[in-house]
């Protein structure tokens, strides 16, 4: 879900540096759209280019033109206004044409005026927007920042997510946040943070609520992390096949952005923390280029075509003989080359 924006809000930060002239009936007006709209060939009646709920910036160029002719804005102006954007901004603390102010006072639209040069307050505005209109959802788990890879755990209640997540703490890991994780996709990836009051707090059964921040020191704990890798714990159930090679790699999507995965299965003996710290590891080296499973299918195949051609030639393994793989992964790796 996204967070509406009114015009009204604009006048709350401080860094756009805008005050409103005219239309301040407008103030309750939504911005829809987390981008601005430039007027361009709008001042001369045509109106193809502009969309409703926008916030129409004009820069000095924009202003000067109004000004300077008449016609534009007999024409230009009322064609702005019937795209019925949220609000307008002046920049460069320029003073808006009257015609301007006095329609856009009868159709309840805010005019702001900006101290910012207009390419300062679009990079400005632009930016907050993005940040407040970007999608939002809530994820029941745990993420750490594991040698810089945001690593989300989920699984289902009781499986261990808090327990491994505080062996991880105890390792040098950091904590971002446990049990409700506020998540925003920004910038074609997702990042999590902590839901409020619950902040670097987690759960324990048997301990009951801990702090991290307290109990480790503020290097424990961050606020904010790009969620890079999503771990799955699941319990071990006999008979279920699980990958033993890692050749396919597995994403799951969060807010329609796809992010690398893998799955777990839990069961007495196995060192979640240990695997969780080499998932995050493996992940580093395929970001950086390097998928160690595919580079050993790729060696392994190479071996298997040497074999072929030692055997084409008279000089292969001796009958009754088998190349030393190694069995276990191994055999299986082979039949999936083969």
């Amino acid at each position: 879900m996204s967070t509406a924006i009114t015009v009204g809000e604009l006048l709350e930060r401080p860094e756009l540096e805008v005050t409103a002239v005219a239309g301040q009936v407008g103030l309750e007006r939504i911005v829809a759209v987390p981008r601005i709209q430039k007027p361009g060939l709008a001042l001369t009646g045509w109106p193809e280019q502009l969309h409703d709920k926008r916030v129409l910036v004009l820069g000095a160029t924009e202003v000067e033109y109004l000004r300077d002719h008449e016609a534009a804005r007999r024409i230009g102006v009322p064609t702005l206004l019937a795209s019925d954007p949220a609000c307008i901004v002046v920049c460069r603390g320029l003073t808006p044409p009257a015609e301007l102010a006095a329609a856009a006072e009868l159709r309840g639209v805010t005019v702001l005026v900006s101290k910012l040069p207009t390419a300062d307050f679009i990079t400005a505005v632009t930016g907050w927007m993005s940040d407040r209109l970007a999608p939002t959802t809530d994820l029941h788990g745990v993420l750490m920042d594991v040698l810089g890879i945001g690593v989300l755990l989920l699984g289902k209640s009781g499986i261990g997510k808090s327990e491994t997540a505080l062996d991880l703490v105890v390792r040098g890991h950091r904590l971002v946040a446990d049990d409700v994780i506020k998540v925003r996709r920004q910038s074609g990836h997702v990042v999590g943070r902590g839901a409020g009051i619950i902040g670097h707090h987690m759960e324990i059964r048997g301990l009951g609520i801990i702090n991290v921040k307290d109990l480790f020191g503020i290097s424990a704990v961050r606020d904010t992390k790009k969620i890079e890798l999503v771990v799955e714990l699941r319990e071990w159930t006999e008979g279920e096949e699980y990958d033993r090679l890692g050749f396919d790699d597995r994403f799951d999507h969060i807010l329609d952005v796809a992010v690398a995965a893998v799955q777990l299965p839990v069961r007495p003996g196995r060192n979640l923390a240990t695997l969780i710290e080499v998932a995050a590891r493996n992940q580093l080296l395929k970001i950086q280029g390097t998928h160690s499973a595919r580079a050993f299918r790729d060696q392994l195949h190479r071996a298997m075509e040497a074999q072929a051609e030692l055997n084409a030639a008279g000089r292969g393994t001796p009958a009754g003989s088998a190349p030393e793989w190694g069995g276990g992964s191994i055999d299986v790796a082979m039949d999936v080359v083969e």
